[in-house]
């Protein structure tokens, strides 16, 4: 879940203040670490591949996806060559939030199987050489945790209820405040007996008190529990959410309704405590052996980034800047910029993405029509409220662009993060009918449809119900164009997107080890930079054919125009 601010319709000169300012015209021979002792060299380069286990693959024909679907796709991950899954939570859930709203951290949804059918599904991808990252959701738990049932129960000023944020109301009757939800309305829902409960998303997702050490040693535990059963690594949602101020006298949410600040101020986002919590953690990681990795879901000032990615916390953050560039070359300058800052100053590893489970599809944001006055993700979110009907989109457009922009984050020094479908270009569905969304924000909002249009299941082949799914039509139903996009069909094309990801993955390991990098100046649009071994990345961002220099061409997202690059292109090039 990543949060957003106001910034949602920033200009363009007001969204550059968010991002990094510096120059960096090369690592090579900067007094950077060539490794972080927590962030060994698989980490540091891995490519991980996000499943949204419930879109995935269905093994039981029951229109969900589950875990032994993902092991029966054990063959299709191999091939696709990634190091590393990250699987979004596949707990008990009544799914009032995709599943991050959790009943208990340590078990399996038995609409997705067993805590036996979890083991075999690391067991399996360990055999396949692939690591299992799992999403830990620290910040909240469902309404239905025993916990919240217990607090509830047990009445005001009562241990149960201090293990949550319960406040008194305005007369009993009013709010605490008028905070607000990230997914729309109040931020607190009432008790029923004049105290509210605190939720930063949706009311059936109340946030926890990491002030109770309680809380705290229930997660040491958690943490352990999976580790234990064989999990390389933990991706922590709402990383940056943890530690709240609640004091009184609450400032009006017109003073907070900006979540990103610099100075890590904000009452609710982003305090400097919040990596007391992380350090505790760190020590649990490293006493396995190997250490446990994590990463975490943090969107806040890039300058406060690398806390989050340093040794003493995490060890590695999402690079959000990179998922909210604009298609322009100087967008992505910037973005790689700041990530090459990040690696040079604070010896942290920038982790790359273009999409995920919470955003409008990487195709389609860059099918749209660039706005000067919006960024792409809210064209894309605008686009989505009028169920694709305007803009236009022009698809073959989005997908020559999202095929250009893994070739360039995939040749950057770092780790690269990729969404389930977006190795197939698809795109995003925008008609979803409203009786069945489920993302909670399409109920809440009138701004939002929501995220379903990215979490759609998979297509694995042209035929069936639910193109390969399973055995009837998924939980969210697939429009008839996605079996153009169908596994089994782009694998029999070699210039398909699932084809170009498969060469790609297969050179980059011996294509661009370390974390050396040189810009080469080019025109204006095009986006060129060297890394190790005379290689380098080219991209061109306008409309017409670029010169390239000499040298042996070794992959391109499109045909060559007779030894010219075309526009919304990259290639990766050999010179001598």
């Amino acid at each position: 879940m990543t949060p957003r601010s106001k910034t949602d319709h920033e200009t363009r000169e007001e969204r550059s203040g968010m991002r990094h300012t510096r120059c960096v015209t090369t690592t090579i021979d900067q007094d950077h670490p060539a490794g972080v002792a927590i962030t060994t060299d698989l980490w540091r380069t891995a490519v991980v591949y996000q499943i949204y286990p419930r879109s995935f693959a269905d093994s039981n024909g029951d229109g969900t996806g589950d875990l032994p679907g993902i092991t029966s796709r054990m063959p299709y991950l191999r091939s696709l060559g990634v190091d590393a899954i990250w699987l979004s939570p596949f707990y008990p859930s009544a799914l009032a939030d995709g599943g991050y709203d959790v009943d208990d951290h340590r078990d399996v949804d038995p609409r997705l199987g067993t805590l036996d059918d979890f083991d075999a599904m690391v067991t399996a991808l360990h055999a396949a050489d692939i690591k299992v990252i799992i999403d830990i959701v620290p910040n909240h738990t469902s309404n239905r945790h025993p916990w919240f049932e217990q607090a509830l129960a047990a009445g005001r000023g009562s241990l149960e209820r201090d293990r949550y944020l319960f406040r008194d109301g305005l007369g009993g009757e009013q709010p605490p405040n008028d905070w607000e939800s990230l997914f729309g309305g109040s931020a607190w829902a009432p008790a029923g007996d004049g105290q509210w409960y605190f939720h930063c998303f949706a009311a059936e997702q109340p946030d926890l008190n990491w002030e109770n050490e309680a809380v705290r040693e229930d997660f040491r535990r958690t943490v352990r529990f999976w580790a234990d059963r064989g999990v390389d690594g933990f991706r922590i949602d709402v990383a940056h959410g943890l530690r709240k101020d609640l004091s009184e006298p609450y400032p009006p949410w017109g003073e907070i309704a900006d979540v990103i600040r610099p100075d890590g101020s904000h009452p609710l986002w982003d305090r400097d405590d919040v990596h007391e919590i992380y350090a505790d953690w760190r020590r649990i990681f490293d006493s396995y052996d190997p250490p446990r990795f994590a990463v975490g879901e943090a969107s806040v000032h890039p300058t406060r980034r690398a806390r989050y990615a340093s040794a003493e916390s995490l060890g590695q953050a999402f690079n959000f800047a990179m998922q909210d560039a604009d298609w322009r070359p100087e967008d992505y300058r910037q973005v790689i910029n700041g990530g090459l800052a990040d690696m040079i100053d604070f010896a942290s590893t920038t982790s790359w993405l273009l999409g995920c489970h919470d955003t409008p599809r990487v195709a389609t944001r860059y099918g749209l029509p660039l706005d000067d006055d919006r960024p792409a993700q809210q064209v894309a979110r605008d686009w989505l409220l009028a169920d694709g009907t305007t803009p236009q989109l022009d698809t073959s457009r989005g997908e020559r662009r999202a095929r250009a922009a893994i070739m360039i984050l995939l040749a950057l020094p770092g780790s690269t993060y990729i969404y389930q479908g977006d190795e197939l270009g698809l795109q995003e569905v925008a008609d979803l009918p409203r009786e069945v969304l489920e993302d909670p924000m399409a109920r809440r909002s009138t701004k939002e449809k929501g995220r379903d249009g990215c979490r759609v299941p998979l297509p694995w082949s042209a035929e069936g119900p639910s193109c390969g799914f399973g055995q009837q039509i998924g939980h969210l139903p697939q429009p008839e164009w996605f079996a153009a996009y169908a596994v089994s069909v782009q694998e029999a094309d070699p210039d398909s997107t699932l084809n170009l990801y498969r060469g790609a993955l297969a050179l980059r390991p011996e294509l661009f080890p370390g974390d050396d990098f040189r810009w080469i100046e080019s025109e204006s649009s095009v986006l060129h930079f060297a890394r190790p071994g005379g290689v380098r990345c080219i991209t061109n961002f306008g409309a017409e054919p670029v010169a390239l220099p000499a040298g042996e061409v070794l992959l391109s997202s499109a045909q060559l125009d007779h030894g010219r690059l075309p526009g919304d292109s990259t290639v990766w090039l050999r010179v001598p």
